[in-house]
């Protein structure tokens, strides 16, 4: 790996292409290094993992709405739309904003943190829905779908985009396009210029997951694919993009981000280089936001440690500044403490997670967030007497640069009515690539199963999971395949009409 020094220049420095990021990223791209055969299988696995969240929320409300927005625009060969019939195709812009919103909707995907958050695996809705469209191969679409992680990771790694509260998308419109560059085999000039367009039209606030949390945050990443989507086709028609993106005296970096004496570092492989960012991701073993799925097994194990839970005084957690300050009470939001408030916001609340998950010795997708169970007045209790503390130990174990010490954990204490404290601690969580019981491909399939019991007849599961494990043997055109149906009568539809 190289580490690039990012930096903002003024107008009168000509800052040559080539010394530029979005350069640099685009270098990757179209850098066809063999592939890792590790890299092939997390592939796979994340496809599966999609497809499991997506088909567990196709009839929950901002699901069934952009899917009623991509059926105004059918198309002879263009993407599949989860859940519909294979033969119906449609833009591969509005597939990919459709199937992006299922894959959100839970927040129940992969993960990458670091010096920014991100859920990679929203890079793939756009790129299958692209490839669909341009009928490219299974190979096509692996070199795509790695190239988009690559760059994801490592922008993610270098910049950080919270400290400024813009929204982790800002780093998924320049991926997407990456990857398309990849899977599309475009040169470097135009894959230079979408990414440029596509981190421009992607730059929006965090308030997208602050406060009263409203579906948008499903939408924000699925809108991001489908602009990168649009950016990448302008490009290929000629069109140019806001230069230098990052580096300019009016740039992303200079008037959003640190500024113009801004020092950022971004580690990329150099030319030849295998491409490997996808195996440091990580999925959830809970539909809650990552930060709290090492504290879910702590509640889980801390559950069989107190035989009354109504003896419980208060609850002290001693975490990061990541998840004291974005899902703990340094965020200060009261949502985060009202039992009325919306599924999207509670997931962003550790103390309604550890609350409930200490409670039950478990967590559900869908149990687990049901107005009746938030406004349990045991559970309120427990919720309202815990409290989140940033521990300067926990922010450097959460930034250490080795994956395998990273941390995205915390300590918890207790304490009783009697005085006595109960405490535990926990680096990471259990099904962490560095965890106790690591994720591997039986566990994806099962989450599967598990998601899409009762949705999707046993025939199509075993068809779809055969298919996508066979992804690198697939030719051109046989990329719907990819596609879950179910049967029509199990789809909900919104009956408001919009625009289209």
């Amino acid at each position: 790996m190289i580490v690039h020094n990012v930096k903002v220049y003024p107008s009168k420095i000509h800052l040559p292409k080539k010394k530029q990021l979005a350069w640099k990223l685009a270098e990757i791209a179209s850098d066809n290094v063999k592939l890792n055969k590790d890299c092939i299988e997390m592939v796979i696995n994340r496809i599966i993992d999609n497809a499991s969240v997506a088909i567990a929320s196709l009839n929950r409300g901002p699901v069934i709405s952009s899917r009623e927005m991509a059926l105004k625009h059918s198309r002879k060969n263009g993407a599949t739309l989860f859940g519909v019939n294979s033969k119906l195709k449609f833009d591969c812009e509005w597939a990919a904003w459709s199937n992006g919103t299922a894959v959100r909707e839970l927040d129940f995907h992969d993960t990458f943190l670091a010096a920014d958050y991100s859920h990679p695996g929203d890079n793939i809705p756009p790129l299958i829905s692209v490839a669909q469209q341009n009928k490219k191969s299974g190979l096509d679409l692996l070199k795509g779908i790695i190239t988009a992680y690559e760059v994801q990771v490592n922008l993610v790694k270098g910049i950080c985009l919270h400290k400024h509260k813009v929204d982790h998308i800002a780093h998924l419109g320049p991926s997407v396009a990456a990857g398309l560059g990849t899977m599309l085999k475009l040169n470097i000039e135009t894959i230079y210029q979408a990414i440029q367009q596509a981190l421009h039209t992607t730059i929006s606030t965090r308030q997208s997951r602050k406060g009263e949390i409203s579906s948008w945050k499903a939408y924000a990443p699925a809108h991001a694919g489908k602009l990168a989507i649009e950016a990448v086709d302008r490009v290929m028609r000629g069109e140019g993009a806001p230069s230098p993106i990052y580096e300019g005296e009016d740039s992303v970096i200079a008037r959003i981000l640190d500024g113009k004496k801004a020092l950022y570092k971004v580690p990329l492989p150099k030319k030849g280089e295998t491409k490997k960012a996808i195996l440091e991701t990580y999925t959830k073993e809970y539909s809650a936001e990552y930060q709290s799925q090492a504290l879910i097994d702590l509640a889980k194990k801390l559950r069989k440690k107190i035989d009354n839970l109504s003896q419980i005084k208060k609850i002290d957690i001693y975490t990061s500044h990541h998840t004291h300050y974005v899902i703990g009470t340094g965020a200060n939001d009261p949502q985060k403490m009202d039992p009325n408030a919306s599924r999207e916001t509670l997931d962003h609340s550790i103390m309604y997670i550890f609350a409930v998950a200490l409670e039950d010795g478990d967590w559900h997708h869908i149990k687990s967030y049901t107005k009746a169970r938030a406004k349990r007045k045991s559970t309120l209790k427990i919720w309202r007497s815990i409290k989140t503390h940033e521990d300067k130990k926990w922010t450097k174990k959460y930034h250490n640069p080795n994956p395998k010490k990273k941390s995205f954990g915390a300590k918890v204490v207790i304490t009783l009515k009697n005085g006595k404290k109960i405490s535990e601690q926990q680096d990471r969580a259990d099904a962490h690539p560095y965890g106790s019981r690591p994720f591997k491909r039986l566990n994806y399939i099962n989450k599967f199963l598990t998601l899409t019991e009762n949705i999707i007849d046993k025939k199509e599961s075993d068809r779809f999971l055969k298919t996508v494990q066979n992804l690198k043997k697939l030719k051109s055109g046989q990329l719907d395949k990819l596609n879950i149906e179910i049967k029509r009568n199990k789809i909900k539809k919104n009956l408001k009409k919009g625009i289209f």
